[in-house]
């Protein structure tokens, strides 16, 4: 399947209420089956991966198929590991695509019985009752992804002595981590976390009511359009400025592409501010790896030099999301490349630089990779012209209802033969 995707009008002009966080979500439902009494979770995402994990957290199968959420993935493979019986933990072809030797290791150590039922490394696992050890100390690599520490954190407290976490090297996306550890301390936990260590005694979970804040990688797709829009009135509901989640930093990147964010109870309100876009935006990704590919076409669309770092993790995705936005934005004109390592040994930094202004004469088609994100990043071109996304249901693994937000604030879709 293939839509059109169109804006008769460069008005932007509404209001919606965003879908519960993910990232948050899934990290609830964690919590919550860790936790020895029951607790309500309120405005959960209704993401493809969220409902896997709530899905699969209330099975009696033992063969856990996970599809292609990563975040499930990793953080069922710390629950099962303290588990009794033994579980086969699978995906989708891309899932076994993607390392979970770092997690096996670290969980293997400490007493899990985890084994590789295909290639070494990767998924898919046979789980088997554990046999948990007095070792409670560990030193993973801190480039990991931070996916694999957090899964490893929540599953400490209840281990006979906790865990301490020794961090070794640069520490990747530390926002999620930190958010991790936000929504333990809500739930009673008590940790310290200084540059390179993580400590966390044996102690139980408290049972509390939760409520899931919107989504801010989501809200980004929508910053992006009003980016493109020649007139902005838009609110977005559930979004905060005090937020745990990292792509919070939307707001204050927009506002240097000419948005104004203004907050209140029921979320923020988008508004063009009287000045010019910049000639360049330059941003370490570093924290929000989510949104680079979103800021990556807002430069390409507005014909903004961007300068871009900390995209280290962005190969381990879905899909190779550099591969495929240097593929996919070069179809409108615009180049996506890595500049000579000339530039880099200074700061020990690899730059990735966005070239170009957006131009086309037919609408281009742009394939998803099968990556949620590639959809929608690039979406947001129609307010320029109609363009052509292929496998648009993709978006299901994290906002089903984007395509149905956008026919709300003023979109024309219509389905196309492929």
């Amino acid at each position: 399947m293939t839509f059109k995707v169109s804006k008769p009008s460069k008005e932007l002009l509404g209001t919606i209420m965003l879908d519960g966080s993910k990232s948050i979500s899934n990290r609830a439902l964690i919590i919550r089956a860790l936790c020895e009494d029951d607790f309500p979770i309120e405005h959960l995402s209704t993401s493809e991966d969220t409902q896997a994990m709530e899905s699969l957290l209330g099975t009696t199968e033992e063969v856990y198929d996970v599809g292609p959420a990563g975040t499930t993935f990793r953080f069922l493979t710390a629950y099962l590991a303290l588990q009794p019986g033994t579980q086969i933990l699978t995906g989708s072809e891309r899932m076994k695509q993607r390392p979970i030797g770092p997690l096996v290791d670290a969980l293997n150590q400490i007493g899990a019985n985890i084994t590789y039922e295909e290639n070494e490394g990767y998924p898919p696992l046979r789980i088997a009752p554990p046999s948990l050890s007095e070792k409670n100390q560990l030193s993973i690599p801190a480039n990991i992804s931070s996916q694999f520490i957090s899964a490893l954190i929540m599953i400490a407290p209840v281990l006979p002595r906790g865990l301490n976490i020794t961090l070794e090297g640069k520490l990747v996306s530390r926002s999620y981590l930190q958010m991790t550890l936000d929504m333990m301390a809500y739930f009673g936990i008590q940790y310290t976390f200084d540059e390179d260590r993580i400590s966390i005694a044996p102690q139980k979970y408290i049972a509390k009511s939760y409520r899931v804040e919107s989504d801010w990688s989501a809200a980004s797709y929508h910053y992006a359009n009003a980016a493109l829009a020649d007139e902005v009135d838009l609110t977005l509901g559930g979004l905060f400025e005090e937020s745990m989640q990292g792509d919070a930093v939307t707001a204050e990147l927009f506002d240097r592409l000419g948005l104004q964010s203004e907050f209140s109870e029921y979320g923020v309100r988008i508004t063009r501010k009287e000045q010019t876009a910049p000639a360049m935006l330059e941003h370490d990704f570093i924290l929000c790896p989510d949104i680079a590919q979103t800021m990556a076409v807002v430069c390409g669309a507005l014909g903004i030099a961007g300068v871009f770092t900390g995209l280290e993790t962005l190969s381990i995705k879905e899909t190779d999301r550099i591969k495929a936005l240097q593929t996919e934005l070069a179809k409108v004109g615009v180049s996506f490349s890595r500049m000579p390592e000339r530039f880099s040994k200074k700061s020990g930094k690899a730059y990735y630089v966005v070239e170009g202004k957006a131009d086309w004469e037919s609408a281009p088609r742009f394939p998803t990779y099968h990556d949620h994100r590639m959809a929608m990043a690039f979406a947001p071109l129609s307010v320029l012209g109609p363009v052509l996304i292929e496998d648009p249901k993709v978006v299901g693994k994290s906002y089903p209802a984007f395509w149905k937000d956008l026919t709300t604030l003023g979109w024309q879709i219509q389905v196309e033969s492929d």
